[in-house]
């Protein structure tokens, strides 16, 4: 048996932010050289207002004008414009370039990353936590690259550049400029103490409301029928009232600080401000009329970039949290295809001392030892949590033993291709997956290349035939648009698409456990013709089905405790025989005519 495993872990492509952003990492120092040069463009006509009025006051008093200088300064504040909004125009092109770069890298990368997941992942997680991945999380990324860079560069840049040149100038001035600046920054640090609690409270009760929502509205028919709407809609209205109250509660705290914020920061007070400490300045001789120019015409915009910043604080949030949630998505392990792979010679399936736990915690499964021999039904029962589900998902590896070895044939299924393993192995679960796509490609999802004949053969084999025909569009239907199944149809045309790949090993999650009595009966035939001279794993949950098994194995705890079939096991008294006897008294019905497993 081979046992050449590629157990080498694929590239923690979102480890650490460097890595993350390694696609664009080059990118990213074009957009913070383009966004300083157009912050530092942006400076210099305001100072060139100075220089020019520093030329041409003088003038007035008889001095002799410099033509030259003002023209110079006036070719000097036109060219740092025209540089200033180019430079903002190809940061902005260059950094949206490089989101878009981003996001595409993103995507192939975690495309790459699901295909590599075992199965068990997307098991136990529904279709919207991949689409969360791919949509939500890559586009909150947007909010980073596109605009933060390039406004965390304007942030520092624009204040340091005046502050240098007011120091330069008029270090009095400069001192009285930065006090609107310092006290906006303190204000801001008060009021976001406690915020990352804050932020995940709001978090808490988001999500409350949200489940709250989605359960009053999808199952507003149920209680409505029970008469227990009220019961529904007090959950939701306690939900939104404990929402609005949190939200009320956190404005209210920062109301005033926001407020105080926003009056500091005002063109208005900030010009008051800068007007007063000039003319006190002027008044004890230390400055000139022309000398506090430069500080109430910089000052005033010392504080709009970082207001700017904070107004951008959310989308930032968001962008964080959904580089987390990425980089814990791509250190996920995967599972570890072989590199020599070798190819089942037969159709038996056998577990050896199997054992296995979820994440290393408690154990699921111990010392599990199980043969079943090919063109047989072997039926899993037990109660819930007992392992049985785990066992039979084994097989087609939607997780890895932990110890121990599941093999098909004479080889262990880890040995095994995955390509080559699903068109051994096939499987038909409770939890029906279409496509939103035709009912026909839905069917011959296991062989694109099956002919409509084939597609129809199995489509009768699964008795869904007729009700495809009742559709305007027959086979072309499209599932969720023109095609509406119920969960028993849908069921049977999953059945066909497994009777259309046509594995020797079928592993069953009991298709009929949630099937309403006139499906149930459709199901059992379908499931009766696709369970023929196959090696067959069903999961039991109906032990009227699994009557005529040819092997059932009892489990409890993660164990087989029980072993043998249905006569064998209700004639030796044990778990089975209790099992069957308060089945027979809660269910008191017998094995439909004609339909096996």
């Amino acid at each position: 048996m081979s046992a050449h495993h590629d157990t080498s872990e694929p590239p923690r492509a979102a480890s650490t932010t460097e890595s993350f952003f390694a696609p664009v990492r080059g990118t990213f120092a074009g957009i913070v050289t383009l966004s300083a040069i157009g912050a530092a463009s942006s400076v210099v006509p305001f100072i060139a207002i100075v220089e020019l009025a520093r030329t041409l006051l003088p003038t007035l008093n008889g001095s002799a004008l410099d033509v030259t200088r003002v023209w110079v300064i006036v070719a000097v504040a036109v060219a740092a414009l025209i540089i200033s909004f180019a430079a903002a125009l190809f940061s902005g092109i260059v950094s949206h370039f490089a989101d878009a770069e981003l996001q595409f890298s993103l995507r192939k990368r975690i495309v790459a990353h699901l295909q590599r997941l075992p199965l068990g992942w997307f098991d136990a997680r529904s279709s919207g936590a991949a689409r969360k991945l791919v949509e939500n999380d890559v586009v909150a990324l947007h909010q980073l690259v596109a605009h933060a860079i390039h406004d965390v560069v304007m942030a520092i840049t624009i204040p340091v550049i005046s502050i240098i040149y007011l120091f330069i100038v008029q270090w009095q001035l400069a001192l009285a400029a930065l006090v609107p600046l310092v006290v906006t920054m303190a204000l801001y640090m008060i009021m976001m103490r406690g915020t990352g609690e804050k932020y995940r409270e709001y978090d808490d009760a988001t999500a409350q409301l949200s489940g709250a929502t989605v359960e009053f509205v999808q199952g507003i028919a149920v209680v409505k029928r029970f008469g227990q709407l009220g019961r529904s809609h007090r959950r939701y209205r306690e939900s939104t009232k404990e929402y609005v109250r949190f939200v009320g509660e956190w404005t209210n705290e920062t109301a005033v600080l926001f407020t105080i914020i926003e009056i500091v920061t005002s063109p208005v007070v900030v010009l008051a401000w800068l007007l007063g400490a000039g003319m006190w300045l002027i008044s004890i001789g230390i400055a000139t009329p022309i000398g506090i120019l430069p500080g109430i015409l910089l000052g005033l915009g010392l504080t709009s970039p970082l207001m700017k910043l904070g107004a951008s604080a959310q989308f930032l949030r968001n962008a964080t949290k959904a580089q987390a949630s990425l980089t814990e998505f791509f250190a996920l392990p995967t599972i570890a295809w072989p590199t020599d792979p070798a190819t089942p010679q037969r159709s038996d399936i056998r577990a050896q001392d199997v054992s296995f736990s979820y994440d290393g915690e408690r154990q699921v499964l111990a010392d599990i030892n199980a043969a079943c021999a090919p063109g047989t039904v072997t039926a899993l029962v037990g109660a819930s949590g007992s392992g049985k589900s785990t066992l039979a998902k084994l097989v087609p590896r939607f997780y890895d033993v932990a110890a121990g070895s599941m093999s098909i044939g004479d080889t262990d299924v880890r040995d095994v291709a995955s390509s080559e393993l699903y068109e051994h192995v096939g499987f038909v679960f409770q939890d029906v997956q279409l496509l939103r796509a035709s009912i026909r490609d839905n069917i011959r999802l296991a062989r694109p290349n099956a002919s409509d004949d084939e597609v129809v053969a199995a489509a009768q084999a699964a008795q869904i035939h007729e009700r495809i025909l009742r559709f305007e569009r027959g086979y072309d239907a499209v599932v969720g648009t023109d095609a509406h199944l119920s969960g028993g149809e849908a069921q049977r045309v999953t059945i066909a698409r497994a009777l259309l790949a046509d594995t020797p090993i079928l592993v069953l999650d009991e298709a009929t456990a949630f099937a309403d009595p006139d499906s149930e009966a459709s199901i059992q035939r379908a499931l009766s013709t696709l369970a023929a001279e196959r090696t067959v794993v069903v999961i039991a949950h109906r032990l009227h089905t699994i009557v005529g098994a040819d092997q059932i194995l009892v489990m409890d705890d993660g164990r087989i405790i029980e072993r043998g079939t249905h006569s064998e096991l209700v004639a030796a008294g044990g778990h089975f025989a209790s099992m069957w006897q308060n089945y027979q008294s809660n269910h008191a019905r017998s094995l439909p005519e004609g339909v096996t497993p």
